[in-house]
């Protein structure tokens, strides 16, 4: 439960809008290239931008992969683009100008509260510890709502949206396989709904907030 907590609250705090899910669709019939892959090319595509950002070792790279989805999505509704045959490489440069974003971020470095120098040190900044105390404390406040909207749900979207993001890497793809086929949907029905719950979510906790 936690894990999908955290994961929920990299998607809250994008700036950017969840796409809608015709948009969504679309970013799906993209990227199978007319040949239904029931997510399956989504969710090896996300796996690797995943794992670039990772490897730049950034903040939140689930986060930075979705924010990259959603300019490929933008993008193609700009161009009115259906097909490309190579997508994975216009993703990969999408990428590369949200990573180059990214750095120039203020908070773009990585900040671990247990290598802050102990109270009266003098290489403690005074002024830095507060404000990685305060950066704490808004994630903090954040989970706390999320957790609050999460409970606000129907049962029915509230189990979706936390199995849905269960998991990880092949299990998560296996997991969403399983979730889709119990209730009766396809695979890009089942993302386009947990789009929608999730757009719920990051509504309400902006208001939390």
């Amino acid at each position: 439960m936690d894990d999908v907590l955290n994961q929920q609250i990299g998607i809250i705090q994008q700036q950017s809008r969840a796409p809608t899910p015709d948009a969504f669709s679309r970013l799906l019939g993209w990227l199978d290239g007319g040949a239904d892959s029931q997510g399956q090319k989504y969710e090896e595509m996300r796996r690797k931008l995943v794992a670039y950002f990772d490897r730049k070792d950034c903040r939140s790279p689930d986060d930075l992969a979705d924010e990259t989805f959603n300019r490929v999505i933008k993008w193609l509704e700009e161009q009115g683009r259906d097909y490309d045959p190579e997508p994975a490489k216009i993703c990969y440069n999408t990428a590369r100008f949200v990573f180059h974003e990214y750095l120039r971020r203020p908070d773009c470095k990585q900040d671990d509260f247990d290598a802050i120098p102990a109270t009266g040190q003098p290489s403690a900044d005074p002024r830095r510890i507060a404000a990685l105390e305060e950066e704490r404390e808004e994630r903090e406040k954040r989970l706390a709502c999320l957790e609050k909207c999460t409970e606000k749900l129907p049962a029915d979207d509230r189990d979706l949206i936390i199995r849905y993001y269960y998991g990880e890497q092949r299990g998560k793809l296996e997991n969403r396989k399983a979730l889709a086929a119990e209730r009766g949907l396809t695979s890009n029905a089942l993302s386009i709904k947990a789009c929608r719950i999730r757009d719920k979510l990051r509504e309400c906790v902006g208001r939390c907030v």
